[in-house]
């Protein structure tokens, strides 16, 4: 499968890129109680183009705040992901969004890359794990 450039999800602002190697989410700023339902459709639609050899990537590193209802998209993603085997990993997650995971045990949940995914049009710095970085 070829790649499909970025595309808003829903015209909601989270950017949805389905690569060959992986899919990326992209949310940008805050995620609240008022923006954490554009992640969840986002992630939602991710998910149906990903796999077990194919995971999903959240690249974190525009995000500038995440709340409890960001957590409870990624949770519940996470949730959908594993009923199919396949893995949701967090990419560049700012302090902010590791202070949250690690408060609520949620760290241990979710693969890091410290990188951000590479995005489409872009040639890749190299590949592990399945994901390109």
């Amino acid at each position: 499968m070829g790649e499909h450039p970025p595309r808003d999800a829903g015209g909601n602002g989270v950017a949805v890129e389905v690569q060959d190697r992986t899919v990326t989410v992209r949310p940008a700023g805050e995620i609240d109680i008022e923006t954490a339902p554009a992640l969840q459709l986002a992630l939602t639609e991710a998910l149906t183009h990903a796999s077990p050899t194919r995971p999903v990537a959240v690249d974190c590193s525009l995000l500038t705040f995440c709340d409890s209802s960001g957590l409870n998209a990624l949770l519940t993603a996470r949730r959908s992901a594993q009923e199919t085997g396949t893995v949701i990993r967090l990419a560049a997650p700012n302090s902010q969004l590791l202070r949250l995971l690690e408060l609520t045990g949620a760290l241990s949940l979710f693969p890091l890359d410290q990188d951000p995914p590479t995005s489409v049009g872009r040639p890749p710095s190299g590949c592990s794990d399945g994901l390109l970085r």
